[in-house]
């Protein structure tokens, strides 16, 4: 992932870019004057080279693309560039689409120099699209978080394959797959392990599964839990044992602490 050097040389330039281009005055600019914000954008803040990195009108079928971003006579995403007066829409993305598709491009990055927005084409029938990030550089609020994730798209992280590298992290997170493991009988097990503990009854695997997947289908209303932490307690006459602070065996006792 980019470093966070890299992270704050990107967030440093997007706010020079907002500051130079989204302007009031500038917010009804028509699309070729948009354009020029996008230069910018691919080569200021992105560090794309005109030309040789960038290939603009890029014809696809007949077609033309706004922007193509190739490098070592690889092509990594589309540019479809909208007037900045208009909002993105549904239909400016099918249009990206069908680009993408025709050239076997994974990745769709559509704005209109306020407005950014990042798709992963899934290749699939029927074909679909996956909507990774949208955000609004006109506002402030946005370009700290915004920044982090355009940081993929970088050269230097193009170049280091780091956005593919992003997508397989998030597509393994993503909540429905995510949740399959949930399923899994070492899952399954360990719940049936730790009821033990705490209950002393011992619960069979099929009426663990069906809360587990009670759990996944209900929508509840909980409180998103800290992050687990282990720390090592050493013993008398033992070798140091790890226990989960704050996690599923959250169930420390005050004896074991003050052996130390």
């Amino acid at each position: 992932m980019p470093t966070k050097i890299q992270t704050e040389q990107i967030y440093k330039k997007l706010k020079d870019y907002k500051k130079r281009y989204l302007k009031k005055s500038y917010l009804e600019l028509d699309e070729s004057a948009t354009r020029l914000m996008i230069n910018s954008l691919l080569t200021e803040v992105l560090g794309y080279v005109e030309l040789q990195d960038i290939k603009t009108e890029y014809q696809i079928r007949g077609e033309y693309a706004d922007y193509v971003i190739q490098l070592n006579k690889k092509k990594h995403f589309v540019v479809e560039v909208k007037a900045v007066q208009l909002d993105l829409s549904e239909k400016h993305l099918r249009q990206s689409i069908a680009y993408a598709v025709n050239e076997g491009i994974d990745w769709i990055l559509l704005t209109n120099g306020r407005q950014i927005e990042l798709y992963r084409v899934l290749f699939k029938k029927p074909i679909d699209v996956k909507q990774i990030f949208s955000f609004d550089l006109y506002d402030s609020n946005e370009i700290k978080k915004a920044s982090e994730y355009i940081a993929y798209l970088s050269k230097k992280s193009i170049l280091k394959d780091e956005l593919n590298n992003f997508w397989a992290r998030f597509e393994a997170l993503e909540p429905k797959d995510l949740s399959k493991n949930l399923y899994s009988i070492e899952v399954i097990r360990f719940l049936k392990k730790s009821l033990k503990t705490k209950t002393g009854i011992t619960f069979s695997e099929d009426d663990i599964l069906d809360s587990v997947h009670q759990i996944i289908t209900t929508k509840l209303e909980s409180v998103k839990p800290k992050t687990p932490v282990i720390i090592n307690v050493k013993k008398k006459s033992t070798k140091s044992k790890e226990i989960i602070v704050n996690g599923v065996d959250d169930n420390i006792h005050n004896t074991e602490l003050n052996e130390n």
